[in-house]
């Protein structure tokens, strides 16, 4: 095939050929394509677009351009995905639940990046706890448990990380199509069945509005349909952090405290929802999930699966073997009801405090965080506190300064709704 050819059609708004566009692809792989030519097509697919079928071949494509997992020997194989928030450990909830209502629950996480938070990260607070593992101990643990969470393997779709690198620095990361394919380019090659993908909207999240999230879940849908795949997508508001905790192990914490049954509500209503939605796509009983979580066995589950991969498993009863760090309460100014604690400047606050990261491969704090202890529409009264921050001390003034401007107080509320559309 020929490069320029092959840039100037999308150029001029042509519709690839599959082969035209795996042969394209496959020498960038190969460094038979230079990496110049695939920034100009790049350019050229973010202005002109990716029709459905284009989206799938590309996805396809990098799914299979390195070992592909295959999970078919196991009993209901389901994955979860989130398009990323803040206070988002959901997957340390759904993923019990699911493994004690039968389902196997095989997962590749990533780290977090800017202001949200990664499940690998949030795990990694818990002690010995490790992630990474040959793709031999990743399968027994999946047979065994039910329950695996790894962190992400770079020879699993290896030509997604070469062409993300080159969106990043070329302007072209905000585009629909190719946001949808390098998603689930990683879930195919993960190996599930089913897939369930939680497309967060709001303030907190990379889709602002409910129109840019509908389109990605319609795209990410799409694409799993056309491999063979069932898929299932939920719309869910991230106006103010999911549940309270925001940081890893206080995360970590809030997550054992759900399973325990005791987790806020919010947490409780997006992590049921996902699991009765995975059952579904499996053909099983969604009010398993429930049960599973109100019998105490998604707990037991959990504490399994932390002791499968090296966790000290008494975290569970345990939280002072979490690696906390001081804690300072942020008081309340004024009096009122609040309004809104926007997820966007939580985030950011304990990014300031080291929880986070600026730029990938940098050291985080697992033990710093915002606790929320008023959220939309609790009335608070003045000198009272609205979070608990846990530090370290660095960073702390900006850390502050953004709670601040994070908590809006007024005279009334009118909470939005948490689950905000289903897909398809």
């Amino acid at each position: 095939m020929n490069p320029v050819q092959f840039i100037r059609e999308k150029r001029e708004g042509l519709k690839h050929r599959r082969e035209d566009l795996k042969a394209f692809l496959e020498g960038y792989l190969k460094e038979e394509v230079a990496d110049y030519q695939v920034s100009a097509w790049l350019m050229a697919a973010f202005l002109r677009g990716l029709d459905p079928e284009e989206t799938l071949w590309l996805t396809e494509t990098m799914a299979y351009s390195g070992r592909v997992l295959d999970l078919s020997h196991l009993p209901h194989p389901v994955d979860k995905h989130s398009s990323g928030g803040v206070g988002d450990k959901v997957s340390l909830v759904v993923g019990p639940i699911l493994a004690a209502a039968g389902c196997t629950f095989a997962k590749m996480s990533g780290r977090g990046l800017a202001h949200t938070g990664g499940t690998i990260d949030k795990l990694e607070s818990v002690p010995g706890w490790r992630g990474e593992m040959t793709e031999g101990e990743f399968l027994e643990r999946a047979e065994r448990i039910g329950l695996v969470i790894a962190a992400q393997s770079p020879d699993l779709a290896p030509l997604d990380g070469k062409l993300y690198a080159l969106r990043d620095v070329t302007a072209t990361v905000e585009s629909i199509p190719l946001i949808a394919s390098s998603i689930m380019s990683k879930k195919l090659a993960a190996g599930a069945r089913s897939i369930v993908l939680d497309v967060k909207v709001g303030k907190g999240a990379f889709m602002k509005t409910l129109e840019e999230a509908r389109l990605l879940a319609r795209t990410m849908v799409g694409i799993g349909q056309g491999a063979g795949r069932r898929v299932r997508a939920l719309l869910t508001s991230m106006e103010a952090p999911l549940g309270r905790a925001v940081g890893n192990a206080i995360e970590v914490r809030e997550a054992i405290e759900t399973l325990k049954g005791k987790g806020p509500e919010d947490l409780v209503e997006v992590a049921l929802r996902l699991a009765e939605e995975a059952l579904r796509l499996e053909g099983l009983d969604p009010g398993l999930a429930r049960r599973a979580w109100e019998s105490g066995k998604a707990l037991e589950r959990f504490q399994a699966f932390l002791e499968a991969q090296g966790g000290n498993p008494r975290v569970v009863e345990d939280f002072s073997l979490l690696p906390l760090g001081e804690e300072l309460p942020l008081v309340s100014e004024k009096e009122g009801v609040v309004q809104e604690v926007d997820a966007y400047r939580v985030g950011l606050a304990v990014l300031a405090l080291g929880g986070g990261r600026r730029k990938k491969g940098e050291a985080i704090d697992h033990g710093v965080g915002v606790y929320l202890l008023k959220k939309p529409g609790d009335w608070v009264e003045r000198g009272e506190a609205l979070a608990l921050v846990y530090h370290r001390g660095k960073g702390l003034e900006e850390a502050l300064a953004h709670l601040r401007e994070a908590f809006q107080l007024g005279f009334s509320a009118s909470p939005l709704p948490l689950v905000l559309d289903a897909v398809p």
